[in-house]
């Protein structure tokens, strides 16, 4: 009789047990899908601190389900996965709620505490998860939070490096933020260097000390990027070359400027000499991304127009992974750089139209550069058209190097150097340029 089972008490039948594999599924997958729909969600505005915030109580929701439904449907109840829940949960409400404040301070914190998380969830995981596909399923996902842990650390720590070496030039307000701008060298006429997309006044360091040892040569950096602070204006060509005016004039850099644009800079360039037309005695394109061709329809401006806000949603979630350390590799350091220079991409097609309204530059000095290297026949052709917007030009292909390299390698960035300095030559003597 001690052997014999004890009769369930009347309304204690047990319930069947849930597989852990698809509990742990269902409740991923549910935090995954809630963090999506928190991003695009209209009360959540597309700022950095606000789509942190969205993701973070997305995913809080997804571990919170796990502790809940694997103690009402399994015999594997895993508690300890609300410890996640409530440290993601209210990260992730602060940031909501106070914004950016939180953010910086929370840069530092996170890290570390989401990283003992992980490792008392490893071997709780292992403790507690019977379930082989539970585990194979958990063991992924805490690996990942491990990863952007450590990344986050290492970007936090070499942020504040960055932060702390001396900054040459000086910031200066050009309206609702303030640009970084940094001359040297004496005698004129100035030149303006324009780095391509996604560059900073640091990349043109062959360049700039070469055209300074002849002629002052003023760098700086577009919204965002480098030391300048972040824009609230779409930054398309007509607005870089309005904020690049003010800031010239609010820095007492008197022009006319020689314009010399690399990339996506060449459609600056042409963008500012179509609006400031006196402002420009001579221009530079350094392998410069063509203009547009023709006019752009009303009806792709209203789909752009129609799609800003999905686009400025997904430009802050992708600049947010520049917290973790990832963008870093792609020389991207900071939040602000990646979503400008995807800004920036998202911006060429009005930027190439904005471009293409110079329509002549008279006789002011003209020197237009194809890398040879790589060379796309279309961009060839389109660089010879642009040749043709001055009666004082000079098309050059240059040997040796490529896209790029036409300011980052010695071949390239001398190639541009001369071509820099032989437009302040034809100015200084009055002599048309020479092959």
């Amino acid at each position: 009789m001690a052997n014999e089972a004890r009769p369930r008490p009347h309304g204690t039948a047990s319930r069947p047990s849930a597989p852990m594999g698809r509990v742990v599924a269902v409740s991923l997958a549910a935090g995954v899908v809630a963090a999506a729909m928190l991003v695009v969600a209209p009360f959540v505005p597309p700022t950095e601190a606000a789509i942190t915030g969205a993701l973070l109580c997305g995913l809080a929701l997804g571990w919170a389900l796990l502790a809940v439904l694997s103690a009402r449907f399994t015999d594997q109840a895993l508690r300890w996965a609300m410890v996640p829940a409530l440290f993601m949960g209210v990260s992730g409400l602060l940031l909501l709620i106070v914004g950016w404040p939180v953010l910086e301070p929370l840069a530092w914190v996170w890290p570390p505490v989401m990283l003992a998380l992980v490792v008392s969830m490893f071997v709780r995981t292992r403790r507690d998860v019977r379930s082989r596909s539970g585990r194979w399923l958990l063991y992924p996902v805490l690996t990942v939070l491990a990863l952007a842990s450590v990344g986050g650390a290492y970007q936090t720590v070499q942020a504040a490096v960055d932060a702390s070496r001396p900054m040459p030039g000086r910031l200066i307000d050009v309206g609702n933020h303030r640009l970084h701008l940094s001359c040297t060298g004496s005698g004129g006429p100035t030149v303006v260097l324009e780095p391509g997309a996604g560059m900073v006044s640091a990349q043109l360091e062959l360049v700039a000390p070469a055209v300074s040892e002849q002629t002052r040569v003023c760098v700086y950096d577009r919204a965002g990027r480098g030391w300048s602070e972040a824009a609230r204006t779409r930054q398309d060509a007509h607005q870089i070359s309005a904020d690049l005016h003010t800031l010239l004039e609010e820095g007492g850099v008197p022009g006319p400027y020689v314009l010399a644009g690399h990339s996506f800079g060449g459609l600056y360039a042409l963008a500012f000499a179509a609006r400031y037309p006196d402002d420009v005695a001579g221009m530079v394109l350094v392998d410069t991304t063509p203009p547009a061709s023709g006019p752009q329809s009303s009806a792709t401006h209203a789909s752009e127009e129609g799609s800003s806000d999905l686009g400025d949603r997904l430009a802050t979630l992708v600049s947010v992974s520049a917290r973790l350390g990832v963008t870093r590799l792609l020389d991207q350091p900071t939040p602000d750089s990646v979503r400008s220079t995807i800004e920036e991409y998202g911006q060429g097609g009005a930027s190439a139209q904005e471009a293409a309204a110079l329509r002549d530059l008279a006789d002011k000095p003209l020197v237009v550069l194809t890398a040879a290297v790589g060379q796309d026949p279309a961009d060839a052709a389109a660089h010879e058209d642009l040749a043709r917007l001055s009666s004082n030009s000079v098309h050059r292909v240059v040997e040796g190097t490529d896209h790029g390299g036409m300011i980052t390698d010695a071949t390239g960035a001398a190639a541009t150097s001369r071509a820099v300095l032989d437009v302040v030559t034809s100015l200084r003597t009055g002599q048309p340029l020479a092959e």
